[in-house]
């Protein structure tokens, strides 16, 4: 290639560069509209007349308003599961989680910034849980997303999840910190995703020692398996071993 001559850039490429940052830009809008003047308050037209695109194109991205509001989260959620799929199997459930939730950061923070504005992102947490239908909405992905995680531990350990309780109870314990250092990180006064992480460790390492220990080493008890009705069909009480009804 001579002096002067530049390499045009294949068609298929532009187009996507064309069709990923007409995305950003709506989703940029649209998190700043929520944020701004109220999640319901806001309307599709707005969102598309902000990026001057049309209803059209906005749903072409974007299932709706929810799926804009939970845009960020989910590219979050992703690189976690991707990670911890990845993780060596010697190592225990929990420092799995822990190992895979700090090395996901080392992406996720360079990826939200690229988005949209730290600052933005906190706010975007604040408005969903302020918001009662993104709350409850919020509430059902994370219980779908413990499951799928719960599910992930369980294969990785070679345990049946419905009749071995560890992997349920060490993801609901896992995710019960990143929710409160979550929600302490969107009401506090450093918005950086560095204090995010540095917040989430520790509390993590505090979680630790508790979940540490070999999990493939066979245990005395398990939960046994309840098929049939589901509690409260059919019978008004249980009976626990020490005679007590619950």
């Amino acid at each position: 290639m001579t002096d002067g001559q530049q390499t045009a850039e294949h068609p298929t490429g532009l187009r996507e560069r064309k069709k990923r940052r007409t995305r950003d830009a709506l989703l940029h809008a649209a998190l700043d509209l929520f944020t701004t003047q109220g999640y319901e308050e806001t309307t599709v037209d707005e969102i598309a007349d902000a990026v001057e695109v049309s209803q059209r194109t906005f749903f072409r991205y974007f299932a709706g308003k929810e799926s804009a509001a939970f845009a960020v989260q989910e590219m979050v959620e992703s690189r976690f599961i991707a990670e911890l799929s990845q993780r060596p199997a010697p190592e225990a459930p929990f420092e799995a989680m822990r190992r895979a939730v700090l090395c996901a950061w080392n992406s996720i923070g360079d990826a939200i910034e690229a988005l949209i504005p730290v600052e933005l992102h906190m706010r975007t947490y604040q408005m969903i849980e302020s918001t009662p239908s993104l709350l409850a909405a919020h509430l059902r992905r994370n219980s779908e997303l413990e499951n799928q995680i719960a599910l992930l531990i369980a294969r990785r350990e070679g345990l049946d999840v419905e009749r071995d309780p560890r992997p349920r109870v060490a993801v609901a314990a896992f995710c019960g910190v990143m929710r409160v250092t979550g929600q302490l990180w969107g009401h506090g006064r450093e918005t950086s995703m560095d204090s995010l992480r540095t917040l989430t460790e520790a509390y993590l390492d505090q979680l630790g020692p508790a979940l540490a220990g070999d999990w493939r080493a066979p245990a005395l008890d398990r939960v046994p398996h309840v098929s049939g009705p589901a509690y409260g069909q059919g019978h008004n009480t249980r009976t626990t071993p020490s005679g007590c009804d619950i």
